[in-house]
């Protein structure tokens, strides 16, 4: 087992973010949502964000300065920050001229981050979004669209940062990272899963002997596994993979980053760059300023990953330009001598509710009562969660539900005692999921909860079966508007609908509440074990979608274990 530092693992991301900022003034200062730049931008400026989870330190808050970021929204580990988080970044560095917000192609990050832009946008806001998808492994070059982000992302952020600095338009700043972006490829070796904070075991398990072919950053198996090669063999698959891909008008110069995902040391990184700069070189290809280390990194993931970026004259000026952040930096230092930029502090107005009715006020109690119950179920829950997640996604999943559980449950509680009535206490509860655990999960749990607290309502004279159908079916619709996911993908969304469907037919026989809810709770479980049959279509499991089989969908799982929670043990 390895040791990592922390003082609690729920608060992993704040306490780092801390002392980061701490640890750099002259770069960076905590604002609401994550960490923006100490000093002043250029006149006239765009303003460029990029985001995602913690957990990949250079990446992704490491690369604030000039002629890179301005600000990064921060999630938990490997967690999509929420649209709240996105919004109190943004706020924090409008000046006015723009905002674009550049992440890595994963649900949670879009979701969010769309989201997000829609609300800038409705405000006045200049705001656009673009997502990058240089990992090869994730899906074939015919699905493009379907790759996520992996270390490529270090370079589309350099040339989004550098044109921006530049000063270029805002169509211009799009074109170039979308060039960019089209212009990039990855590919990575796994040999050790990473370990999230508080956890005994890694994410995933790599058979002695083995590699995972293809892993993502977030800790995602590969897409297969192979026997473990040498340094040299290694290096010709990273190679081979990455140039498989050389677009038509390839001008044989490439930017390349040999990157270490966290325990993959530098001497390590030296032995196999030694191969790959021969096998570049024997390609015809000019290595443009290449970098070996640490740029993208997945906790302690022992791994390594191949990058490159084919380069045209206008992205070669733009790999090549300064920049100055705490972790990286081309030409001379020029953030300490910038102006301090002041950022004002966020105040949030206190939340008061109308009176409801007495069958409404009756309902919140029990309500309070159900998240709290649901809440320790998922605590009880979090390690086999986190187990069934990491087959073939993350394993995240646990720790996802246990941090949107607890801030449900407390938001739900504090709302009550403020007087909040039956549907304010789950939009409440549905609030505080979606920001304070972030991610795929988070908003969907939480865009639903807000969705059912619609249903409900605070002036009910009374709550049947009826209504209860009605407000599951609010959340199951709201969830397949917001996701993209459909019955049969392997989400949970997939013991959700049974699970409404199932209430509809108890309410329309005229069962109580009770024994409705109690009979299409088994529905929803039955529904959730037979999504192990399935395989995933979208999510990070999707690229190790045929590993998938036989183990049910974690999201599916929870939601069926929430379900079953709301009613108390006789």
């Amino acid at each position: 087992m390895n040791h990592m530092l922390f003082n609690d693992p729920k608060t992993f991301r704040e306490d780092m973010l801390k002392g980061y900022a701490a640890a750099y003034p002259d770069y960076v200062v905590e604002v609401p949502g994550g960490v923006a730049r100490a000093t002043k931008m250029p006149e006239g400026k765009i303003t460029v964000i990029n985001g995602g989870g913690s957990g990949h330190y250079p990446a992704f808050c490491g690369i604030i300065g000039d002629g890179f970021m301005d600000a990064t929204v921060v999630g938990n580990v490997f967690t999509s920050p929420s649209t709240e988080d996105v919004l109190g970044v943004a706020h924090s560095v409008d000046n006015g001229n723009g905002i674009f917000i550049v992440g890595g192609n994963y649900a949670g990050d879009k979701m969010n981050f769309n989201m997000a832009r829609d609300r800038l946008i409705e405000e006045g806001v200049d705001c656009r979004t673009f997502y990058i998808t240089d990992d090869v492994a994730a899906a074939k070059p015919e699905e493009k669209e379907k790759r996520r982000g992996n270390v490529g992302t270090f370079m589309v952020f350099k040339a989004a940062g550098a044109a921006a600095a530049a000063g270029v338009s805002f169509d211009e700043l799009v074109r170039i990272t979308e060039k960019a972006n089209e212009r990039t490829r990855t590919m990575s070796m796994g040999f050790r899963g990473c370990t999230l904070p508080g956890e005994a075991a890694p994410l995933f398990h790599v058979p002695e002997g083995k590699m995972e072919v293809g892993q993502g950053i977030h800790g995602e198996p590969g897409v297969g596994e192979d026997d473990l090669k040498s340094a040299s063999e290694v290096a010709k698959i990273l190679v081979d993979r990455v140039l498989a891909e050389a677009p038509a008008d390839d001008s044989k110069r490439i930017a390349v980053i040999l990157d270490g995902l966290g325990s993959t040391k530098y001497e390590e990184l030296f032995v196999a760059w030694g191969t790959v700069r021969e096998l570049l070189e024997e390609k015809g290809y000019t290595l443009v300023e290449p970098l070996v280390g640490e740029y993208v990194t997945s906790l302690d993931m022992e791994g390594i990953a191949l990058a490159v970026e084919y380069l045209d004259d206008e992205l070669e000026g733009y790999w090549s330009a300064p920049c100055d952040t705490a972790s990286f930096r081309k030409g001379e230092s020029s953030m300490a001598a910038g102006e301090r930029k002041v950022y004002a502090d966020v105040s949030e107005a206190a939340e008061t509710f109308e009176p409801g009715s007495a069958a409404s006020d009756a309902a919140a109690d029990y309500i309070v009562d159900a998240f709290e119950r649901m809440r320790e179920a998922i605590a009880d829950a979090e390690e086999e969660l986190a187990k069934i997640d990491g087959v073939a996604g993350d394993g995240d999943h646990g720790r996802g539900m246990v941090k949107g559980s607890t801030f449900a449950a407390e938001a739900a509680k504090a709302a009550r005692e403020k007087g909040a009535a039956a549907g304010s206490v789950l939009r409440e509860a549905g609030r505080a999921w979606a920001a304070k655990a972030g991610g795929t999960s988070g908003v969907l749990w939480g865009s639903a909860l807000e969705a059912a607290g619609a249903v409900v309502g605070d002036h009910a004279d009374a709550y049947d079966a009826d209504i209860a159908a009605e407000a599951v079916k609010a959340a199951y619709e709201k969830m397949l508007s917001l996701g993209g996911a459909h019955r049969g993908d392997k989400t949970m969304l997939d013991a959700l609908i049974p699970f409404g469907e199932a209430l509809e037919e108890q309410a329309a026989a005229g069962k109580s509440l009770k024994e409705a809810w109690a009979n299409a709770a088994e529905v929803a479980k039955k529904a959730a074990e037979d999504t192990a049959n399935m395989v995933p279509k979208v999510g990070r499991a999707r690229p190790a979608a045929e590993r998938s089989l036989g183990t049910p969908d974690a999201g599916a799982i929870s939601m069926a274990l929430c379900i079953r929670t709301v009613l108390p043990k006789e």
